[in-house]
């Protein structure tokens, strides 16, 4: 059951590596992510903490998958 559960988490991590930074580039090139003075909107900032948070937990994901694996061997 552990290794099923750290391969889920991998997965996991890998799924938000990928979808993220992809992300990241339409709302960075979003009309709204800028001012008419091009400074940073809420909505750029909001969203660059949402993506952040989401790559943190990705990195946790990935931490705690390894290293059930590892117990798991």
């Amino acid at each position: 059951m552990t290794v099923w559960l750290s391969i889920l988490l991998l997965v996991n991590a890998a799924f938000n590596v990928l979808v993220w930074p992809t992300f990241w580039r339409r709302v960075s090139r979003d009309p709204r992510a800028r001012d008419a003075a091009g400074k940073p909107t809420k909505f750029l900032t909001v969203h660059a903490v949402l993506i952040g948070s989401a790559l943190v937990l990705a990195a946790a994901s990935a931490v705690a998958g390894i290293v059930g694996l590892v117990d798991a061997a």
